[in-house]
């Protein structure tokens, strides 16, 4: 998109020149929004819908639609138990329903549930199948990140768990070693759980403590199963925690661990519900920052992962003013693009916005500063996210022929 001002809407700048071929893949179809707990539940489906719409607007260079197919219950079923499958297409009714994890507050029945729930693992097995079959070289899934489903239960909002299926799908089809890191406010621990003692799979999850948040779990002891010591790697923030010592953390565990376990996959989760506003967590971390993040994985893909890069949405409970930033972010940086955060977003789509009488942002970014200071540059150990960083190093490396360092 151009504009005659500079100010009036986001401009993209291809980080490699011009764009000539596909850079990156987003996977969407219409129904995707269908995935939907009733009013007042903090998942609302408005949140895809206003990212595809700022996508839309933004005619990000390169992306590129993915179809998302329909997925048969043997795919659900490489992670998800029978049982539970039949469950849900039934619709978890009567005295079952609580052994599922279903029907709860969190995880309300809908008539759709089984059908809205399996298309979301479509969208990120298709965003895989992709990057994979050399389609893109990178894809986005918003709609995925389901990360809290266990095998044979919902649980935090999540029904099937889209990650954990594409993860198994990509193994199935010839990737020896896939890495997923999970930068939710939330710990990853369905994610955690079906792999903890593959091998093959490394998972690291960068969230606030179980201390003080959902589901609890998530602590730098907890690091993996008999033959996979060292590749469940948990990072647990304080609440509060900002976002350049978030982004600290990420740099001081992240990429020495991919760096080591040399994935042929890169998957990342990216809920926003790290930002300061969201009213589900206490994390302080700014739409700049998370993007910061997003460039971060970006980076590690093509460093280590031959550039295959998948990544998913996940939280995010600020639907209007912070989702869509985020996660339309996402797929620019997906591109190969770099934002230009300090730009206003596209006067159509907040025109569009404010038709709904929802709040308009105005500024793709928050303005804040983004500054990292490598773990490297020294340890303050009267600093808690650096002790939370030792407390990670400590637990992970030794078992990764790995210095922790201090």
């Amino acid at each position: 998109m151009t504009t005659s001002t500079r100010h009036e809407t986001a401009q993209l700048h291809p980080a490699g020149g011009l764009v000539r071929r596909p850079t990156a893949g987003f996977a969407w179809a219409n129904d995707l929004p269908r995935y939907d707990f009733g009013p007042g539940h903090p998942m609302a489906p408005i949140r895809l819908e206003l990212t595809r719409e700022l996508v839309r607007w933004l005619r990000i260079p390169g992306l590129v639609d993915v179809p998302v197919p329909d997925v048969p219950d043997e795919l659900l079923e490489l992670v998800h138990d029978p049982a539970f499958v039949a469950a849900v297409q039934a619709g978890a009714v009567g005295i079952r329903s609580a052994e599922f994890g279903l029907g709860t507050d969190d995880n309300p029945v809908f008539p759709e549930i089984h059908t809205a729930s399996s298309r979301i693992v479509g969208s990120t097995v298709a965003a895989a199948r992709s990057v994979w079959t050399g389609q893109v070289p990178r894809a986005v899934s918003i709609a995925g990140g389901m990360h809290h489903a266990m095998p044979a239960r919902a649980s935090g909002f999540c029904v099937y768990n889209d990650v954990g299926v594409a993860i198994r799908w990509l193994l199935d089809n010839g990737a020896r070693r896939v890495a997923y890191v999970d930068l939710d406010a939330h710990h990853g621990d369905g994610v955690e759980r079906i792999f903890w003692d593959d091998p093959r799979v490394l998972t690291i999850s960068v969230h606030e403590s179980g201390l003080t948040l959902f589901p609890g779990t998530g602590f730098p002891y907890e690091t993996g199963g008999p033959g996979a010591e060292g590749l469940a790697v948990n990072v647990a923030l304080p609440a509060r925690t900002r976002g350049d010592a978030w982004l600290r953390a990420i740099d001081a565990v992240v990429p020495p661990l991919v760096e080591e376990f040399a994935p042929d996959v890169l998957v990342s989760q990216h809920g926003a519900d790290a930002h300061g506003s969201d009213p589900l967590t206490n994390l302080r971390v700014s739409v700049d920052h998370q993007l910061a993040g997003a460039r971060m994985m970006r980076d590690l893909a093509d460093r280590f992962a031959a550039g295959r890069w998948v990544a998913t949405g996940g939280g995010g409970y600020t639907v209007v003013e912070v989702v869509p930033r985020v996660w339309a972010g996402l797929a620019a940086v997906a591109a190969g693009l770099d934002p230009d955060l300090g730009q206003r977003l596209p006067l159509r789509w907040r025109l569009d916005v404010s038709e709904r009488g929802l709040p308009a942002p105005l500024m793709w970014g928050d303005g804040e500063t983004v500054t990292l200071r490598p773990f490297s540059a020294g340890y303050d150990p009267a600093d808690d996210v650096d002790r939370a960083i030792v407390a990670t190093r400590h637990a992970v490396f030794p078992h990764r022929g790995l210095d922790p360092g201090w």
